[in-house]
């Protein structure tokens, strides 16, 4: 991806959820997908047969976020017993890295837990995702995380979006250097990345790039709700 000046070049990552989504996203000229289900909840793990599909479609690396529930981040034991089970199937069907991000009840990183994932994840890529961003201090987590020797961190600043984090971003790419690589997120879009690529230093990216597409097998009862609409089920 280039901004701005030919010279000025940077890696982009496209958060897909679909088959479709994916092809789009490398016809487009993305480097590197994170692979989810459900973003309209921030991604979920997604299905073992849509990382088949993308894996058979696609050259560029697939990054699978694994991540069981929607919510925070702390998780319970039996969450984490379908956590290990994802990532095996994630690494067996292709997967060239893994996004997770497991943290204590007061938003700390959990650090046992995140060594045991890494140990499990291997030689692969491992991405700490935008929990990051819930962390009480950030530059505790970030040298917690280079030491477990996790790839990179996303992170939009621990703020609403990449252009209101654009300071601490810029100083996480300081304090990182060539020790965990820092992957700007949220609200990373053509009107704001060439200013972030330019004031923080960053060398890659991550965006969705959504669109919208009606689907409109669903407008003919439009009483009929799936789903909570953002309230409790009943």
């Amino acid at each position: 991806m280039k901004i701005g000046r030919t010279d000025l070049k940077v890696g982009l990552e496209v958060c897909v959820a679909t088959l479709d989504d994916a092809l789009a996203a490398v016809e487009g000229g993305a480097d590197r997908l994170e692979l989810n289900s459900a973003l309209e909840v921030g991604g979920l793990t997604p299905s073992m047969g849509t990382l088949i599909e993308v894996r058979a479609a696609v050259d560029v690396p697939i990054v699978v976020m694994i991540r069981p529930r929607p919510g925070g981040f702390c998780y319970s034991e039996a969450d984490l017993t379908v956590i290990q089970r994802d990532i095996d199937l994630a690494l067996e069907y292709g997967a060239d890295g893994i996004a997770f991000g497991v943290l204590k009840e007061n938003g700390s990183i959990a650090f046992a837990r995140c060594q045991q994932l890494v140990r499990q994840i291997g030689d692969r890529d491992t991405v700490f995702h935008r929990a990051f961003d819930l962390t009480p201090d950030a530059w505790i987590a970030l040298e917690q995380l280079a030491e477990l020797g996790v790839t990179r961190v996303m992170t939009s600043g621990q703020e609403a979006n990449v252009y209101n984090g654009m300071a601490k971003i810029t100083e996480l790419v300081e304090r990182g250097g060539e020790r965990i690589g820092i992957l700007p997120a949220g609200g990373v879009n053509r009107f704001t990345v060439r200013d972030l690529v330019m004031k923080t230093g960053c060398q890659e990216v991550h965006a969705s790039l959504r669109g919208t597409k009606s689907d409109t097998s669903a407008a003919g009862r439009p009483q009929v709700k799936f789903g909570s609409n953002g309230r409790a089920s009943e």
